[in-house]
This record gives structure tokens, C-alpha cells and sequence, in this order.
């Protein structure tokens, strides 16, 4: 038999997954600037936690160097949009959350760890963020949720443009590979961790 759950309950349910996801995505951002603060402290000795392409040993560096930066400005760049786009995604769910990042993170490192320029050190979270972005554009369509749809064009609209500005491998200095790693994957996981949104039928005893 159904059970149908009380109003009050359900908004409670979805008031505490927004904390939950506030209060993760705050933690998150808390350690990216945490990190920088010990990075600069031990003479930028965590900047060695960076992608150096193609060679074996820097492969265990893949999801460290997400949450490596090289100085404040880097960190201050990636806070909001990472802030806001984890907060977004992190409300499906965390533990969805928890393996779309891991997903994007390993992905997006091992696509640089093939094709980046031969002795470039490439950290940050924004491979993270791109990946997060494409996520968010297209897995409202994906599962035809209007609220989805809505979100992704707002979130198209805030950060498209900076989003192909990061995509132009003429930018000296930043590393558009990384970029558009995490575009692809995050893009191709809305179609991986896509919900079904029709009801299931009923069953029925005879």
C-alpha cells in the first residue's frame, strides 16, 4: 500500500538536501583556499600536485590537482562558479554528486595527462567547473524537467560566454585542454546518471 508523505515532510526533505549541499559545497570552496593558504606558507610546495603530461608517476596526481591553485587570484576565479554550479548539481543528490565529480575529476585529469603541452604543470578546479557546467546545460533536457531545462539556460546564460572564452586555445597560460575535458564529460555524464521521470505503472492484482 502507499504511503503518501505529508507536505510539511516533503518541504523539510528538500530544505535539508539544499543545507546539505550548501554546507558541502562551503566546505569545498573552504579547502581550495585553505590548501593555497599552506601552498604559499611551505613555499608553493603543493603546486608539485599539478598534471605534468605523460609521465607515469604523475598519474596519482590526477584528482589532487583539482584542489591545487597557483596563487589567490587562481582560487578566487573558481570559487563562485564552483560554489554555485556544486550547490546546483549537489541538490540531485550527494552521493550522485559525490561520483559525477569523481566522474569529471579523473576524466578531465586523465585527458590532460595525455595531450597537454610537454612539460606544463596544470592544476585548479575548473576542469571540475566545466564539467559541471555541461552537466547542468544539458541533463534538464535530458530528462525533460522544465526546473532542469530553466536551470541550465540560466546557468548557459551566466557562464556561456566565459565558458567559450575558456575553450580558445589561444589564451597564454591556460590550459583550454583541461577545459575542454571537463566540458565533454560533464556533457556525457548527464547522459550516464540521467533519471527516468515517468511514473512506473501500477501494479495491478487479479
Amino acid at each position: 500500500m502507499g504511503v503518501a508523505m505529508p507536505s510539511s515532510e516533503l518541504e523539510w526533505s528538500r530544505g535539508d538536501r539544499a543545507k546539505t549541499a550548501a554546507k558541502l559545497m562551503v566546505g569545498w570552496v573552504a579547502l581550495l583556499w585553505l590548501l593555497e593558504v599552506v601552498d604559499v606558507i611551505s613555499g608553493h610546495a603543493l603546486d608539485g600536485l599539478g598534471i605534468t603530461p605523460r609521465t607515469p608517476s604523475e598519474l596519482v596526481d590526477v584528482v589532487p590537482a583539482a584542489f591545487i591553485h597557483f596563487g589567490f587570484a587562481h582560487v578566487a576565479a573558481n570559487s563562485v562558479p564552483l560554489l554555485v554550479m556544486g550547490f546546483l548539481a549537489a541538490l540531485g543528490g550527494i552521493r550522485r554528486f559525490a561520483v559525477l565529480c569523481l566522474v569529471i575529476i579523473v576524466a578531465d585529469g586523465l585527458g590532460v595527462w595525455l595531450v597537454a603541452p610537454a612539460h606544463s604543470n596544470t592544476a585548479g578546479a575548473s576542469g571540475l567547473i566545466f564539467g559541471l557546467f555541461g552537466f547542468l546545460l544539458v541533463s534538464g533536457f535530458v530528462e525533460r524537467r522544465p526546473l532542469g531545462v530553466l536551470v541550465g539556460l540560466l546557468i548557459g546564460a551566466v557562464w556561456g560566454g566565459s565558458i567559450l572564452i575558456g575553450l580558445a586555445p589561444t589564451q597564454s597560460g591556460v590550459s583550454w585542454q583541461a577545459h575542454l575535458f571537463g566540458l565533454v564529460t560533464g556533457v556525457a555524464a548527464a547522459f550516464w546518471f540521467r533519471r527516468r521521470t515517468a511514473a512506473t505503472p501500477e501494479a495491478l492484482i487479479r
